[in-house]
């Protein structure tokens, strides 16, 4: 039981990339839900004038 420090010393760094990655990918995902969102918007308003994307087919 006297371990618990160093237990935790161990895990803290690997707790803290984690957290790290998860706040990160949280930000990509959702700046590519807005950006999507937006995009919808704006070919609602003008879907004649929308621009040719690649991929589309």
């Amino acid at each position: 039981m006297d371990n618990w420090g160093g237990v935790l010393a161990a895990l803290l760094p690997s707790v803290g990339v984690g957290v790290i990655f998860w706040f990160s990918i949280r930000a990509i995902v959702n700046a590519d839900r807005r950006e999507r969102q937006e995009l919808a918007r704006l070919e609602a308003q003008a879907p004649g004038a929308a621009p040719e994307r690649a991929g589309d087919s």
